[in-house]
């Protein structure tokens, strides 16, 4: 081999070491794997809803309405199909995004509720579930943070030089990420008064 065919190799060899396309496939197979962790948390939240509410349900006066609203939170999450286009496609991540966050308001409004029940708050069994929801909510935030951190370092790969050009020949889109619902409501500071009226 002559001295011009070996530059020639180890310009193209540099070349490819720098073009990203291995860090595109290690950072889509992160993102999916923190895809899949915060999809099992959320299943798990949906697998205590019915023990929750069949719980609930033994409090002769609880408000039915607050039920029916879990019931219906917790149909609407778990009928939407998730697959792995779902993270490229930021209509369908959105839309599961909004279904998730109903069944989490849904079951907050149940929780403040049961505060006014005395004998569900003695219940062992719903006391139980209390505390594995909110470990769940825990998991939940959690998995989300690190799904967060795996489309970050995505995002920035298929935005930065040079790898976004290798990034618009492969055609590997930014992943879209968890948004806040309501930006201006969370922006505004709570109001606290402690006048007595």
């Amino acid at each position: 081999m002559t001295m011009r065919a070996w530059v020639m190799a180890l310009l193209a060899t540099l070349a490819l070491s720098g073009c990203g396309y291995n860090d595109f496939q290690r950072l889509d197979e992160q993102t999916k794997s923190a895809w899949s962790e915060v999809l099992n948390q959320y299943q798990r939240r949906a697998d205590l809803v019915p023990n929750i509410v069949a719980t609930v349900k033994g409090e002769a006066n609880f408000e039915q309405e607050t039920l029916t609203k879990v019931v219906e939170a917790r149909a609407k999450a778990t009928s939407i199909q998730v697959t792995p286009e779902t993270l490229n496609n930021p209509e369908a991540f959105k839309k599961f995004q909004a279904a998730q966050g109903e069944l989490g308001s849904a079951l907050s409004r149940l929780m403040v509720v049961s505060e006014r029940y005395p004998d569900l708050k003695a219940n062992k069994g719903f006391s139980d579930l209390r505390v594995q929801l909110e470990g769940t909510e825990n998991r939940i935030t959690v998995a989300r943070n690190r799904y967060i951190q795996s489309v970050q370092e995505y995002n920035v790969l298929a935005r930065s030089f040079p790898s976004n050009l290798t990034a618009m020949v492969f055609s590997y889109q930014p992943k879209p990420a968890f948004a806040v619902q309501n930006e201006a409501a969370i922006s505004a500071p709570p109001v606290v008064d402690f006048t007595k009226k």
